[in-house]
């Protein structure tokens, strides 16, 4: 089976804007023991696809004085909003202008970002023992909510059943694999070391379907074929008692600038 390639898929990775609002309001921060480790690396943060800003603001709150490079405007309008400074690019090709960071992080974001590329880039910009870290959520919905969502998406957007992780931790395994393979690739960096934080969120049958709209190819699918899918979430919500609990690890590969 190829490989798959998501920074090659820019629609996808450029379809988050589309409600940026939702998206913000939706998407869950990230563990303050990861966002203090992140702060404790230094002052001056790089955001890489910075988003609507989730992780930027719990950065600045931080004490941190965060950039964002984010290659969607209607993203980074958003983020904006909120005050922070945001430069619209892919990170690939953004100018850094002489600058250089303590930090280069990446939430939710590096598997949009060639990971040889990327790490080159960060290299670039990063100062002597600077850090550089991407993170991920990663969540596998209950059986109910999932089977649901999967009967449907299965008749929408058919794909064959080899090609679907068997659990969402699989394909975040490969992703760490990827983003530590290109900091090794590039040089320069320590040992790349993974960090993992677990956590959990309660959601209301409303607080899941306002999200469900933000996630993965879902973001593309036209308007008949996601109500579908939020109306076999919503009925698999209730025959759980109207919400449920979600237990996130969030992952990361961190690196050191040598």
């Amino acid at each position: 089976m190829p490989t798959v390639e998501p920074h090659r898929f820019r629609q996808v990775a450029e379809s988050f804007g589309e409600d940026a609002a939702r998206y913000d309001r939706t998407r869950p921060a990230y563990p303050e023991a990861l966002i203090a480790r992140i702060a404790a690396a230094g002052a001056d943060v790089l955001d890489v696809g910075c988003g609507t800003g989730i992780e930027a603001r719990q950065l600045r709150d931080a004490g941190c004085t965060v950039l964002g490079v984010e290659p969607d405007e209607r993203m980074a309008e958003h983020a904006r909003r909120s005050g922070l400074d945001v430069e619209v690019s892919t990170f690939e090709t953004w100018d850094a202008a002489g600058r250089a960071f303590d930090v280069v992080a990446a939430g939710q974001a590096w598997h949009w970002v060639d990971p040889v590329a990327g790490a080159a880039r960060a290299l670039e910009v990063l100062r002597p023992g600077g850090l550089l870290v991407p993170f991920w959520h990663v969540f596998d919905p209950p059986a109910p909510v999932a089977e649901a969502v999967a009967s449907v998406f299965q008749r929408v957007m058919p794909v064959p059943q080899a090609a679907l992780p068997r659990r969402a931790m699989d394909a975040y395994d490969a992703m760490c694999a990827k983003a530590a393979d290109g900091m090794r690739e590039v040089g320069g960096f320590g040992e790349p070391e993974r960090w993992s934080y677990e956590w959990e969120r309660d959601y209301t049958r409303e607080e899941w379907l306002d999200l469900l709209p933000t996630t993965g190819v879902l973001t593309r699918l036209p308007a008949a074929e996601l109500a579908e899918v939020l109306d076999a979430a919503g009925a698999a919500i209730d025959g759980m008692g109207g919400g449920f609990t979600m237990r996130y690890t969030t992952v990361a590969v961190a690196a050191v600038r040598v």
